[in-house]
């Protein structure tokens, strides 16, 4: 389902093409001195936005496809890491080779040696500044890339272990591995899904939200100069008037 904020920049694309059919349809009446709000400007405009529009549309299935990818083949290692540290527990390995798992063990999960005390909050890992902070979680290092590096470092710790020698095949170093080289491609995947939609987004924002060149600045433009040519109570200002255009937070 479409985001509040994606359905809003196609009404803005959709409420701009209304705007222009209104204009057009006051003749040569319609006669604006600055050159972007002319008809022709106007639709050059409106052929921009709703390009941008689809540029973003286009880049959003590889995206989706990459994130749901990554998530389905992160979700099961929680559960998998707490049976890789029974493993070693099982296996004979002496308690502080079993504690340096475990210490791993609960970085990869989420979890902390000790319980949170009351009031204390969640510091941004700075390795990680654009990861949303857990404020319920604190140290929890779950970001993909943190539980990747943590991921690397409890395989290299089990290939360490003379003793850790599993009979099941997915707890075997060998088989970490593999989901290690696994996670990692899904995460690059995701990387570079990223990048187209991120330039088209950037794009669309320019081509609607711009302060200056913007859709919707340009259409607080005609609706002034409709408002200068036929009056504020005019019929024509009332057909145009309550077109509504909106602007994201942030712009």
């Amino acid at each position: 389902m479409a985001s509040t904020t994606e359905t809003g920049n196609a009404k803005n694309v959709a409420n701009f093409e209304d705007l222009i059919s209104f204009c057009a349809g006051y003749g040569a009446t319609y006669n604006p001195s600055k050159a972007s709000i002319k008809l022709a400007a106007l639709n050059t405009q409106l052929t921009a936005a709703r390009a941008s529009l689809t540029t973003v549309n286009s880049a959003l299935p590889a995206f989706n496809n990459a994130t749901s990818a990554r998530e389905t083949a992160f979700e099961p290692l929680a559960k998998l890491i707490t049976r890789v540290t029974n493993a070693t527990a099982a296996s004979g390995a002496v308690k502080g080779v079993v504690d340096d798992v475990k210490t791993i063990a609960r970085k990869l999960q989420g979890r902390r040696a000790t319980a949170k005390k009351v009031g204390e909050t969640t510091p941004t890992d700075p390795s990680n500044p654009t990861e949303p902070t857990e404020k319920t979680i604190s140290a929890s290092q779950l970001s993909y890339d943190s539980r990747i590096e943590n991921l690397e470092k409890l395989n290299q710790q089990l290939a360490a272990i003379t003793l850790y020698a599993p009979n099941e095949a997915d707890l075997k170093v060998t088989a970490l591995n593999a989901l290690l080289t696994d996670l990692k491609a899904k995460n690059t995947a995701v990387v570079a899904a990223t990048t187209p939609l991120s330039n088209a987004r950037i794009n669309r924002n320019k081509t609607l939200y711009d302060s200056t060149t913007g859709l919707v600045t340009t259409a607080a433009e005609v609706k002034m100069y409709v408002k200068s040519l036929f009056g504020a109570s005019s019929p024509q200002y009332k057909q145009i008037s309550g077109i509504k255009f909106t602007k994201p937070k942030g712009f």
